[in-house]
């Protein structure tokens, strides 16, 4: 079958790779009918070294069910399923708790960590597939498929932001990052009733689909100018909430002078730092807290789902490009360049 690799910096392969096939009676093996580049393969598009890789790519698809192992009860054959970015048994005592993305069962693993798996291929072997896939009510040439797509990392992500915020209709939220992720936030926050949302960002295409998806204000501005823009907006204040959607400590920086005493910063941009200010003079002395984390999208896919079918919100309009295997390549270099928001792949 057809896999892309990553082989270093700037270095995606569309190559033959072995069939993916089932190995234990837990697993199941679907065809890949949709996937996507995510902004977090930008990172090491941006970075690997050669001697890292070849690495093979993707961790958000869409697919029908092929086959699966003997254990399997809660998908058949012809299924269409949708897979979170993480793998987990939806049953171990963290996934109880809502957070599939520290599963402790053996098994468990984030598809970037699976070395002979990856979404953006014809197919894709699911460890654990009772408790990491959800069966969709659609067919697979849905109008709704991009929508749905969303539910499988990026919009989970952005949602997990604002909910970790603690975002409500009290809240006064800004949004670092207009990226998928920071416009899936700002969609969240409107969703979660916030009262104020302040985008973040520079690309106009980007920052007028926020404005559609919900936000109220944008700010281009960056450090400190962006700063004191975002606390004009706020009666200088400061927002309640800010969602940081990058990952850089610039970005954390920034989310510092914008939050509010008693606020909160919810991170989930991968941060590509392990250093930041969070002591008397940053943090504790105004009682500003930090959260956030990995998305443990497979606790919220069944909650967002039904209004992603029932079209009451549209997150699939992040997807501004569409390519087949053969096109991802050029989606990654177009992603870097910023000439595209977000590629989805159709094996």
């Amino acid at each position: 079958m057809r896999a892309s690799l990553m082989y270093g910096a700037g270095d995606v392969r569309v190559e033959n790779v072995p069939d993916s096939v089932i190995k234990y009676p837990t697993d199941a093996l679907v065809r890949i009918t949709a996937s996507c580049v995510c902004g977090t393969d930008l990172w090491p598009y941006a970075s690997l070294k050669p001697e890292d890789g070849p690495a093979r790519m993707g961790h958000e698809f869409i697919g029908i069910v092929e086959d699966t192992g003997s254990e399997v009860t809660t998908v058949s054959r012809g299924d269409l399923v949708v897979s979170p970015w993480s793998i987990s048994d939806n049953t171990c005592e963290f996934c109880r708790q809502g957070l599939p993305s520290s599963c402790i069962h053996p098994q468990a693993n984030f598809w970037d960590g699976e070395t002979d798996e990856g979404a953006q291929a014809e197919a894709i072997r699911v460890p654990l597939a009772d408790g990491t896939l959800v069966k969709l009510p659609v067919e697979a040439d849905s109008a709704l498929i991009p929508s749905l797509l969303t539910l499988s990392d990026v919009f989970c992500t952005g949602y997990h932001a604002a909910v970790s915020g603690g975002v409500d209709e009290r809240t006064r939220v800004t949004v670092i990052g207009d990226g998928a992720v920071g416009l899936m936030a700002v969609l969240s926050a409107k969703r979660l009733g916030a009262e104020q949302i302040v985008l973040m960002g520079r690309h106009q295409a980007r920052t007028d689909l926020g404005l559609e998806f919900g936000a109220t204000d944008v700010v281009s501005a960056r450090g400190e100018e962006g700063v004191e823009a975002v606390r004009e907006l706020t009666g200088g204040y400061g927002s309640h909430v800010v969602l940081e959607a990058v990952g850089t400590r610039p970005a954390y920086d920034q989310a510092l002078g914008i939050v509010r005493p008693g606020g909160v910063i919810s991170r989930v941009g991968a941060p590509q730092y392990e250093e930041a200010p969070i002591g008397i003079g940053s943090l504790f002395r105004h009682n500003i807290r930090l959260a956030g984390g990995p998305s443990p999208a497979r606790a919220y896919i069944e909650g967002l789902l039904p209004d992603v079918l029932s079209g009451t919100i549209e997150p699939g309009k992040v997807f501004d490009a569409i390519t087949d295997l053969d096109g991802v390549p050029t989606g990654y270099q177009d992603m870097a360049d910023r000439k595209s928001l977000k590629v989805l792949i159709k094996p």
